[in-house]
């Protein structure tokens, strides 16, 4: 029976093409709602059993929800203008990601940032996931320096910008130098109270940390500021670009005894730069084999504390108290 018609009446005399049309275009249409309620099953069934379709499928929401969120914000965030207070809202629209992806945070050493001095703050740079950690323990007023090419990620850049965050031309010396110099002299104003750099320059997921650039350095010892070495705990566990995994884990932080630079000039950058560099990579070494078994990455040597009191620049004070 068709719209109430019996079967056997129905076409009448002489409409059987149109008849048969209609039953193929309602067979069409079956297809189609079958189609469409098997593609949202078939992508359940991705998420859950293929690994590679997992990361993308995290990654894809990451970076949409980092989109999202600065293009909500930015109009908030654009009442104030450019202004650093503007890191609260991105670090409020950060912070639940740890909670949608299973990531378990533990900071070490949070004591060391319970200071009112101007410092600026030094960390190892992994992956874009490293946004979660220091959203975890970024200091009010504090602003990280960034590559230049974010600003102009549409409304990314624009957030990002309205947040007071500094952008580096990291392919144009003189560029990075005057930025650097600028930066130290707002410091001394208090319009910013801290600098986030990731000295590396980009994101390094091997064992062992590049070599540091001295942007960081020359800026502490311009504006005569303490460095805070923070280091993220490995990835691998959770998390791989290289092997397409993206699952739950935990990432410990460390935040490190500061460094002083009272009474350092320019001449004792390279050194400056060596010594923190070196106490960062004990730090990531004995993280690496604790939370991952790995007995490969770069050696602890002496130990962290001992060697980094020993091998200090001259007239440089290091606090070789580890924070738990």
């Amino acid at each position: 029976m068709l719209l109430g018609i019996p079967c056997a009446t129905y076409p009448p005399p002489g409409l059987s093409s149109s008849a048969s049309s209609c039953r193929g275009s309602m067979m069409e249409v079956v297809l189609l709602h079958g189609l469409l309620l098997l593609l949202p099953l078939a992508a359940l069934l991705l998420y859950r059993y293929n690994a590679t379709f997992h990361y993308f499928c995290k990654m894809a929401f990451f970076n949409c929800w980092i989109i999202a969120m600065a293009t909500l914000l930015s109009p908030f965030a654009a009442l104030r203008g450019r202004s650093v207070e503007n890191m609260k809202l991105l670090r409020a629209a950060i912070l639940p990601l740890k909670h949608l992806y299973g990531i378990k945070m533990k900071v070490w050493g949070s004591e060391h940032l319970k200071t009112e001095e101007l410092y600026v703050i030094v960390c190892n740079h992994q992956a874009s996931l490293d946004l979660m950690g220091m959203v975890e323990v970024i200091p009010d007023r504090c602003v990280p320096i960034a590559k230049k090419e974010l600003l102009y990620m549409g409304m990314v850049g624009w957030a990002c910008w309205l947040s007071g965050i500094i952008f580096i031309d990291r392919y144009r010396r003189e560029d990075a130098i005057n930025v650097i110099s600028q930066t130290a002299r707002t410091m001394r104003r208090e319009n910013v109270r801290e600098v986030w750099i990731f000295p590396e320059g980009t994101r390094n997921q091997d064992k062992s940390m590049l070599p540091f650039k001295r942007g960081a350095f020359h800026l502490a010892v311009e504006a005569q500021v303490p460095i805070f070495p923070i280091v993220f705990s490995p990835y691998w566990d959770f998390f791989s670009s290289k092997e397409k995994k993206f699952t739950s884990g935990t990432c410990t932080i460390q935040i490190l005894p500061k460094v002083e630079t009272q009474g350092l000039s320019s001449t004792d950058v390279p050194e400056l730069t060596e010594t923190v560099r070196q106490a960062m990579a004990d730090a990531l070494a004995e993280m690496s084999a604790s939370c991952c078994g790995d007995q490969s990455a770069e050696k602890p040597g002496e130990g962290l504390w001992t060697r980094a009191c020993r091998d200090r620049p001259r007239g440089m004070a290091l606090t070789c108290q580890r924070g738990d």
